[in-house]
């Protein structure tokens, strides 16, 4: 495909949404043609901009490319639309309520020829970018664990789901996608506390398919935001704070000890510490410019909707092995 302006339209203006309209408006070879929720425009966001109810309406607009922002449970129906018509969609994470609803997306998407992507927008995340790319050179050695802390306290514009397929869904892809390895088990347990349907409280521990261990504790309930992936492995650990996009290596001392039985012990010693400087771009902004790239031809820098259902899938383990507390082996 040449390059050319892509029309674009957002389906669902909740936070997200809104926050996808205003990085939209800002990407070069892309053109915000409209907007689409059943409750119309009641942030005000619209400034110019076409506001519809439903997605028919949207596509009526004449748009190639769409953005799904709504709740969880209207993403396989909305994206089903959007295949059909022939109209390339970034869906928000999760990427379906379930297992076979991800499934007939990844089918009908495929089937069309369509760019499907999901937005599991820690993958652009600056911190996270540079941590995998010095993995990839192998800067740690061997990796031997990924630990992952997502705390917070409870959002409110947050219904559907639970913590797990909200929060978790993101360590889930970012941890596969840092090692470059599926999950192939994992053991939960959760707790509801807030009175809500859905978990809000998870620890998980899992194992990839390349034998690395990963733990992950996730909540609404810590009255502080802490958003860290820990990469531990033969030449010390990264330590990857996404809140804030900053990458630090400690690395393993190197000072040998004439202790004979503490030597004995096959340990590390603390060394020395860097903090690395990196670019800062707004990660929304990188995924969308990437997404852009994917449906012109020029790149496939996207989380497809094969890797979104298997983070579904993931996540889907950890609910069943959370309330059946044992532990739950996926196919690689």
């Amino acid at each position: 495909m040449s390059p050319r302006t892509l029309r674009a339209g957002v389906i669902g203006l909740g936070m997200m949404g809104r926050h996808h309209a205003r990085v939209l408006r800002s990407v070069d070879g892309v053109e915000l043609v409209g907007l689409a929720d059943a409750l119309g425009d009641p942030h005000g966001i619209a400034n110019g901009t076409p506001v519809v109810r439903s997605v028919d309406e949207l596509i009526a607009l004449g748009i190639d490319i769409a953005v799904v922002a709504v709740p969880t449970a209207l993403h396989e129906e909305i994206g089903l639309v959007l295949a059909a018509a022939g109209v390339h969609a970034l869906i928000e994470k999760p990427v379906a309520v379930d297992e076979r609803a991800a499934a007939r997306l990844v089918e009908a998407f495929g089937s069309a020829g369509l760019v499907g992507a999901v937005g599991h927008i820690e993958r652009y995340n600056p911190a996270l970018r540079a941590l995998r790319t010095r993995l990839d050179a192998g800067e740690l050695g061997d990796v031997f664990q990924i630990a992952t802390r997502r705390q917070g306290p409870f959002p409110a514009r947050i219904a559907d789901v639970g913590v797990v397929k909200d929060l978790a869904t993101h360590d889930i892809d970012a941890t596969a996608w840092i090692a470059r390895s599926p999950y192939v088990h994992v053991g939960a347990l959760a707790c509801t506390k807030s009175g809500r349907p859905h978990e809000d409280l998870v620890t998980v521990t899992g194992q990839l398919a390349d034998g690395t261990v990963t733990s992950h504790l996730v909540n609404w309930l810590t009255p502080f935001k802490e958003r860290l992936i820990i990469v531990t492995g033969e030449r010390g650990a990264f330590v990857a704070d996404t809140l804030h996009a900053d990458l630090t290596f400690h690395e393993n001392g190197t000072v040998a000890t004439a202790w004979d039985q503490v030597a004995a012990f096959r340990g590390v010693a603390e060394g020395a510490s860097t903090r690395f400087a990196i670019e800062k771009r707004e990660p929304l902004l990188v995924e969308h410019e990437a997404f852009r790239d994917a449906v012109l031809g020029r790149g496939d820098d996207i989380v497809t909707l094969a890797e979104g259902a298997r983070t579904v899938a993931v996540a889907e383990a950890i609910i069943r092995s959370a309330r059946t507390r044992t532990a739950v082996a996926l196919a690689a």
